[in-house]
């Protein structure tokens, strides 16, 4: 065993579970056994799949807190409260939207797709006396599919945007200012679908399936997966999660002796970078992914949640949150909502029993100032584009927030650092300006594009008179050695991002052509088949 510790600032990340007052009970969890995190939260409510007869339904309540009671609100339900009930058949998924924190879809049994609007009103005065309950009605209907809905899943960029896996073994998308018709129908599937996820832009879709395939599509481009590969041996549930910005994706699942596992996968050609087995339990394991590229492992029957650090295609343990109470579903809090003065850098929501926990994982730190260095950007509530725009080919940037200001910015134009005051004995290096030549559009190429990219870097000018430079005091220079660092350093950062943009924009018109490519070869077989 090795004597050194690796360092991270999240080695000693833990898990704090709210007070007995924090938390919600008597939550009748749904009995329907089909795979789903049973549970879903937005910045102010939380769904939970819910127990009802009549039909299907699910439950809205505000969101519980690990650091205090809700207030005016009872944490012990009352036994008849409103619910959403408008679907036939059981509620098997639900999603809110990542751009407006009342609005929740809902996929069922009954083939249905609907959205909700949560008005706040609706919970005032629960419990009071002469209060009688009053249910939720949706606002759209969607015929989905005469089979189930097993997953919904709104778009993270452009607004109205949701993704629907039916039972007929299809990933349908529809844009909700029009549903009579799906906009796009993913197909390919043998069999059912068992989890999907966009990435940080919403320009691939990669899904899980029962089939023991790992499918990666561009959700406008004709219907056919643009790369398959193999994923987990066994026949037993996988999910899928998209690693942030990286390019990567992690999947969870069973080998064929049945051994849980955790994967990478690389995005350009779904090849298997690393695979690691974690135990034998027989839970399917759920996974969530956090901008602190920390990858949290959550079982179904189990009471721990692991967790890891993300680096260099490696998953580094860290630590597990412990408890006797196993959990039934979870889900996780989008992070702009987090309580950073606490210095919590995810707060998860565990369904125990009839019992909704919510779990603060927090970096144990003395500092009365926010935590920049634990607190990167967040996904913003402000979408990058409107559906029609997503759908008509347009790409845009996500939006994050800045947890310390609130400001809102373009995840791939940062805002500018407040200038750092240089000493004039240490000129700062002048900067790199990129310029990028356009493309053109993929359906005019053979093959995909290579972008090109070339710096203009000033030079000094000539009539700079070279002066001996005066002695400075030792501190002041080793300031400005500290100060040109710095300068540097966010140089190298914004330089990343524009490589990794870079990067890609070229995969993304490399799927585009094959997709072409295998829409063309179907209609040169369609006509052969006709002659």
């Amino acid at each position: 065993m090795s004597r050194f510790v690796r360092a991270s600032k999240y080695r000693h990340v833990f898990g704090q579970s709210g007070k007995k007052e924090y938390i919600i009970e008597n939550v009748k969890v749904t009995n329907n056994a089909w795979d789903t995190n049973i549970i879903a939260a937005s910045g102010k409510y939380v769904s939970i799949n819910w127990n009802a007869s009549g039909g299907g339904a699910f439950a809205i309540l505000p969101l519980p807190s690990p650091f205090h009671t809700i207030s005016g609100f009872p944490h012990k339900l009352p036994d008849t409260l409103p619910l959403a009930r408008s679907h036939t058949a059981s509620v098997l998924d639900t999603d809110w939207s990542p751009h407006d924190d009342s609005l929740v879809a809902s996929g069922g049994d009954d083939g249905k797709v609907m959205i909700w609007k949560v008005d706040d009103s609706a919970f005032e005065g629960w419990g009071a006396d002469h209060w009688v309950p009053k249910d939720f009605d949706p606002v759209w209907r969607i015929d989905a599919s005469p089979r189930k809905v097993g997953q919904v899943l709104f778009h993270p960029t452009a607004s109205n945007v949701v993704a629907g896996a039916t039972g007929d073994y299809t990933v349908k998308l529809w844009d909700l200012a029009r549903t009579e018709d799906p906009r796009n129908v993913l197909s390919g599937h043998n069999d059912a679908i068992q989890s999907l996820a966009f990435n940080s832009t919403g320009t691939l879709l990669v899904t899980t399936c029962r089939d023991r395939k790992l499918r990666l599509f561009d959700p406008r481009a004709g219907s056919d997966a643009v790369r398959v590969t193999d994923g987990h041996g066994g026949i037993k549930g996988a999910r899928v999660v998209w690693m942030g910005d990286h390019d990567r994706i992690a999947t969870t699942g069973f080998s064929k002796m049945s051994d849980r596992q955790v994967a990478i996968w690389e995005t350009g050609s779904l090849s298997n970078l690393k695979t690691t087995t974690i135990d034998q339990s027989s839970g399917v394991m759920m996974p969530f992914w956090s901008e602190n590229n920390i990858l949290f492992l959550a079982g179904k029957g189990d009471g721990n949640i692991r967790y890891y650090e993300y680096e260099h295609d490696n998953l580094f343990a860290l630590d597990e949150h412990k408890s006797v109470d196993p959990q039934r579903g979870m889900c996780f809090l989008p992070r702009r909502a987090l309580n950073v003065a606490d210095c919590e850098i995810a707060r998860a929501y565990k369904i125990a029993g009839s019992n909704i926990e919510p779990i603060a994982f927090i970096v144990p730190r003395r500092a009365d100032g926010f935590q920049s260095d634990i607190f990167p950007p967040a996904p913003s509530s402000e979408p990058s584009m409107s559906a029609n725009d997503f759908f008509s080919g347009k790409n845009a940037p996500r939006k994050v927030v800045d947890l310390a200001s609130g400001a809102s910015f373009a995840s791939s134009a940062p805002p500018s650092a407040v200038p750092v005051p240089v000493s004039a004995s240490m000129p700062s290096p002048a900067p790199l300006t990129p310029s990028y030549s356009t493309p053109a559009p993929a359906s005019q190429m053979p093959s995909a594009p290579a972008i090109t990219k070339s710096y203009s870097i000033p030079t000094p000018s000539s009539t700079t008179t070279a002066e001996p430079p005066s002695p400075a005091p030792a501190p002041t220079i080793q300031k400005s050695n500290s100060r040109d660092d710095s300068t540097l350093g966010q140089e190298n950062t914004q330089l990343r991002k524009e490589l990794r943009e870079a990067r890609e924009l070229i995969r993304n018109l490399e799927l585009q052509v094959e997709a072409q490519r295998a829409n063309a070869r179907k209609a040169a077989q369609a006509l052969l088949d006709a002659a």
